[in-house]
């Protein structure tokens, strides 16, 4: 146990383990481990970055980690990223004992971080951004994100993208027996975009299958041309881990299971 405490918002531990390294873990839920943060945060970026028409301002909300930041930060044409999170302190704390997740991100002359509350800041700034990503904790009722996962914050979200902008956010498990919650959010944003587009992929540290959204009125993300993404990758700082256009073309080949789930009337929120 590095750290453990609870922030004006949620209980905070960061732990070290054998198999996966250093993890941070919000209200007993793991959000990222060392040996597989990149699968979960290339997985998050890159696909919406590379379909967006206009990558040169960029808004994350959430992302305490710092590293969905660096991962928009690889690309030298993101000229400027916001980050806004709630919890000062999940910052502080992955700033001291997370900072390979980060990787420099904080101290990059193009990042502006901002520690507030995001539906303040949804309703306070006046940009447009060529894409938005939602790196939130899941919309539990006593999660601090629960706010951010309605109609009228969609409608925000989206009054905020670019011409040719893309949103995309993690949007819960994609797994056989716990979709439920990733539909919902899906049924919801349809009815705000042209196009959402569900792909997943495993998490070893999440012990799951991680499902994410990509959602734009310009674009269909899941029929990008996997040499555009190539192209795209070739331009990144730095080597990937998970993510090119083959393993693009991959996570967007939904199961029969999940395609049904979402083909289904059901719940919104």
């Amino acid at each position: 146990m590095l750290y453990s405490g609870r922030s004006e918002f949620q209980q905070v531990a960061v732990i070290e383990t054998p198999v996966f390294g250093k993890m941070l873990v919000l209200d007993g839920d793991t959000q990222s481990a060392q040996r597989d943060e990149r699968i979960y945060h290339e997985a998050l970026v890159h696909p919406a970055l590379a379909a967006t028409a206009d990558r040169s301002d960029v808004l994350i909300l959430g992302g305490g980690e710092g590293a969905t930041l660096r991962e928009a930060l690889r690309r030298d044409d993101v000229r400027r990223c916001t980050m806004v999170d709630i919890d000062g302190l999940v910052v502080e704390l992955c700033k001291q004992y997370l900072p390979e997740w980060s990787a420099g991100a904080f101290d990059d002359s193009r990042a502006r971080v901002i520690v507030g509350d995001a539906l303040a800041f949804l309703r306070e700034d006046r940009n447009a951004y060529g894409a938005i990503l939602s790196d939130l904790t899941e919309p539990l009722a006593d999660s601090p994100s629960h706010p951010l996962f309605n109609d009228g914050v969609f409608a925000s979200i989206k009054s905020h993208l670019a011409p040719g902008g893309v949103y995309g956010l993690q949007a819960s498990t994609g797994s056989v027996h716990n979709a439920a919650l990733h539909c919902k959010m899906a049924r919801t944003l349809r009815r705000h975009f042209r196009f959402v587009a569900s792909y997943f992929t495993h998490v070893p540290a999440f012990d799951t299958d991680w499902a994410f959204l990509a959602c734009s009125d310009a674009v269909d993300v899941a029929r990008l041309d996997p040499l555009v993404v190539d192209a795209y990758c070739g331009q990144l700082r730095g080597p990937s881990l998970f993510y090119d256009g083959e393993t693009h073309r991959r996570i967007f080949s939904l199961p029969l299971y999940l395609r049904r789930m979402l083909a289904e009337e059901g719940d919104v929120f």
